[in-house]
């Protein structure tokens, strides 16, 4: 086991001491995520990289009795702490330009890499939250492909798949993804 999961172990365990030790063994990768998924985002958005960590980490450790199982369930939890501080965040703006204007996502040629205004953000999240009752796995890798920035290699260990099955779900993904959004317009 690497000091990581021992760490993380210890903070399962409820040792105070882990809980401070851990931070500066994930934070540097947090960053990374962080800042590719904020490189995606619209040109005016506010918030950044560190802002985005340092929340994901508060709510992280925010419920004492969190605990993680090793590496890759902590680096998915955080790529989903991201994802949720990013979707009510664009709620929020959303709101305060009173909802309208809402644009077709076109998820046939999807750059995981392009920057994606707030209403986008909204009808993909909508739409993740109905495949998630449909295929919980394949909602995963659009988490943390999309959400997360993490390629395939990255997300093969995480999940636990082969890289096939991580490709199979995300093309199934963006089908379904594509064919959900097309609907609720």
């Amino acid at each position: 086991m690497n000091d990581l999961t021992l760490v993380l172990q210890a903070v399962g365990r409820g040792e105070r001491q882990a809980s401070e030790e851990l931070l500066p063994l994930v934070y540097e990768e947090l960053r990374k995520l962080a800042a590719a998924r904020m490189a995606r985002e619209s040109a005016g958005h506010t918030l950044q990289p560190t802002a985005l960590v340092h929340e994901a980490w508060m709510r992280l450790v925010q419920d004492g009795s969190r605990t993680w199982e090793n590496r890759a369930h902590f680096f998915g939890a955080a790529a989903e702490a991201m994802r949720r501080i990013l979707i009510e965040k664009a709620r929020r703006r959303a709101r305060l330009k009173h909802g309208g204007g809402q644009e077709r996502i076109e998820l046939g040629n999807l750059d995981v890499a392009a920057a994606m205004p707030d209403e986008k953000i909204l009808l993909m999240d909508e739409a993740l939250e109905k495949l998630k009752v449909e295929d919980p796995e394949a909602a995963k890798v659009v988490v943390l492909k999309f959400f997360g920035g993490l390629t395939n290699d990255e997300i093969v260990p995480i999940l636990g798949s082969s890289d096939r099955t991580v490709r199979r779900q995300w093309n199934f993904a963006k089908a379904w993804l594509y064919d959900c959004i097309t609907k609720q317009q």
